[in-house]
């Protein structure tokens, strides 16, 4: 086992890390940038090095600043977190060639499912349903044309590398295709320092559904069940929820069954060890398609781990020290349901606008069901150089309306003051009548934002 881990990220998932590895009686070391020096992962680690400036191209990304700490610090392993430098193979090689384990899946892993034009080449390879899409990436803008012209509009043009739903706009017309190409591209680079871009067929009113997996060294793969991430707006989740809602419908109910073994599919042929998420699109019709893997923990790994009791960080941390998998298949149990909501420092009601600053009041909610993963406190500045999300909350429940009904308890309760948060628009989310039926698509926020009804759930919140 090691003893001791650099944790090469921020925020609460440098907490949710650290505190894994605590009760693995394993040493921590955290890095931060100076705009993060009273961050509370700098606090609680054993150690902490500071790497550079608030924006992270000075510091979260230098793979040179980061191995220098690790080396500094003497430590065995580096865990990525996401975001960052968690999918960058390279970053993987170059902690392997310096003999630190890098907690994540092998990089020739990483490398076959490297971005999402070579995963949806993979996926093909394994037979699993893709949407129509370019041959790989388009190059240049009027290759970019041609391959929408091809497919039919609507389509999205995507970035191959990271997530979060930068670097992703819909097209419905040659105007809007040429625009969206340039603004991907563009945020592309400055968000993963990747301007690749494919463009692949856009399916209107779809599911978004996603399959946690895992590997070991010693060629076992589980799936833990699906999430249900189609409350988002502009690609960017908001809301999860497991057990997904859609499959509850008496004519989706086989549809469980043939996306987990597509997912594993996807890890034996590729390999795949540690943690990564299957992401997949269903439409109205109930096809579904391959998305893309996220070859990384997720945002939303704690609503895996309440209804499965698995410790999915510390799992991470066994394998990558070469233990074996130490369930199979017909172990993972889903039991219940467990639905999370990002608290993000941002105004839902004015498109979404950051808002950086202190926090006044911080007080957290409790009681049967709560989970709260933070690095917020009363008195803490939020930079404004890095994503917005300051928190998560879970709640746990004996099924879907015992864990609605204490999620909303639960954002009655969280008080945060002095900055703007996501909080009051999720908990219209909530009340609403569609939501508590399960009764929604990837659109779903945007039908809320408009017309009457913004007007209406302005009031309530």
């Amino acid at each position: 086992m090691f003893e001791k881990i650099l944790v090469a990220n921020r925020g609460e998932i440098a907490m949710r890390i650290i505190r894994a590895c605590k009760e693995l009686n394993i040493k921590t070391v955290a890095v931060y940038s100076k705009a993060d020096a009273n961050s509370m992962h700098v606090e609680v680690a054993d150690e902490a090095i500071c790497i550079g400036e608030g924006p992270s191209a000075d510091s979260y990304l230098r793979i040179d600043r980061l191995v220098s700490a690790a080396e500094i610090s003497d430590v065995d392993a580096i865990h990525p977190g996401y975001g960052f430098l968690s999918e960058n193979a390279h970053f993987a090689d170059v902690c392997e060639s310096c003999n630190i384990r890098f907690i994540g899946p092998r990089s020739a892993a990483m490398n076959a499912l490297g971005d999402k034009a070579a995963s949806r080449t993979l996926a093909k390879r394994a037979g699993v349903p893709t949407p129509p899409g370019s041959d790989g990436l388009v190059a240049t803008e009027q290759e970019a044309l041609t391959s929408a012209r091809k497919i039919g509009y609507p389509v999205m043009i995507k970035a191959v590398a990271g997530g979060g739903g930068r670097g992703m706009r819909v097209a419905h017309n040659d105007v809007a295709l040429v625009k969206g190409y340039h603004t991907a591209r563009s945020e592309a680079e400055k968000a993963f320092g990747n301007s690749g871009v494919y463009v692949e067929k856009f399916i209107e009113n779809p599911h978004h559904i996603e399959f946690q997996i895992f590997g070991d060294t010693k060629g076992n793969w589980v799936h833990m069940g699906e999430r249900d991430c189609s409350i988002q707006r502009r690609n960017q989740k908001l809301i999860e929820e497991t057990p997904s809602p859609l499959f509850e419908r008496k004519e989706f109910r086989d549809l469980r069954k043939k996306m987990g073994r597509a997912a594993l599919k996807i890890a034996e042929v590729s390999g795949y060890t540690n943690a990564g998420t299957v992401e997949f699109i269903v439409d109205e019709g109930g096809n579904y398609y391959f998305l893309e893997v996220n070859k990384r923990i997720q945002v939303e790994h704690p609503i895996t781990e309440e209804v499965t009791g698995i410790d999915l960080v510390r799992l991470q941390i066994l394998v990558a020290a070469g233990e074996k998998l130490p369930m199979s298949q017909n172990d993972i149990q889903m039991k219940g349901h467990a639905i999370e909501v990002r608290v993000n420092a941002e105004d839902a009601f004015d498109d979404f606008r950051p808002s950086p600053g202190r926090i006044d009041v911080y007080y957290a909610p409790g009681g049967r069901g709560v989970r709260v993963d933070s690095h917020a406190y009363a008195g803490y500045t939020i930079p404004p150089y890095y994503d917005s999300m300051i928190g998560k909350l879970i709640t746990y429940g004996k099924d879907r309306t015992e864990a609605m009904n204490i999620m909303s308890r639960a954002l009655s309760e969280y008080m945060i003051r002095g900055i703007k948060t996501t909080i009051p628009f999720e908990q219209a989310i909530l009340k609403d009548p569609d939501f508590r039926r399960g009764d929604y698509t990837t659109h779903f926020v945007e039908g809320l934002l408009g017309g009457a009804r913004r007007e209406l759930i302005q009031v309530q919140a």
